[in-house]
């Protein structure tokens, strides 16, 4: 491979990383159409699960580094598909909260089994995983930093 000035090289290496992205989001897609959801859906059912009664669709926005309004319609769409249904905060009236139903448990339950993810990673050694962690951490950090957010989700750029 030819050497690249550093710029190039920064450019080349962003386009690999988005390009990957849309890979490995294409093919978890089509795993989780088996179950009946899609990778938007599983992200919020994830939060959901993962902040238990504290969420909302502000937090769950926040979360997934998603805006809110596109957030909040996704969760309408969950709730009409028996996914999650929406609760309002009994101390805070004007406050909707988030929680899984039956059905969007289930699905959770699905979406963790992860065999695509598996297949993907098992091209790297356990070593190599952990150096890509590591730079991953970095880069996460860098894009926060650049995005001026303080506080970063707690399942992202962990340590």
């Amino acid at each position: 491979m030819r050497e690249l000035p550093v710029s190039d090289q920064d450019h080349e290496l962003w386009w690999m990383i988005l390009h990957l992205r849309r890979a490995m989001h294409k093919i978890r897609a089509r795993e989780l159409y088996e179950y009946g959801i899609t990778p938007e859906e599983a992200a919020v059912l994830f939060v959901v699960q993962t902040t238990g009664e504290r969420a909302t669709p502000a937090e769950i926005a926040r979360l997934l580094l998603r805006e809110p309004h596109s957030v909040s319609a996704l969760v309408s769409r969950m709730q009409a598909a028996g996914l999650v249904r929406k609760v309002k905060d009994l101390e805070r009236r004007n406050l909707v909260r988030v929680a899984l139903t039956e059905k969007g448990r289930r699905a959770y339950k699905q979406s963790t089994r992860r065999e695509v993810v598996h297949r993907v990673m098992s091209c790297l050694s356990p070593q190599e995983r952990e150096h890509l962690k590591k730079l991953l951490q970095k880069l996460c950090q860098q894009t926060f930093k650049e995005l001026g957010l303080r506080q970063k989700p707690p399942f992202l750029c962990a340590r």
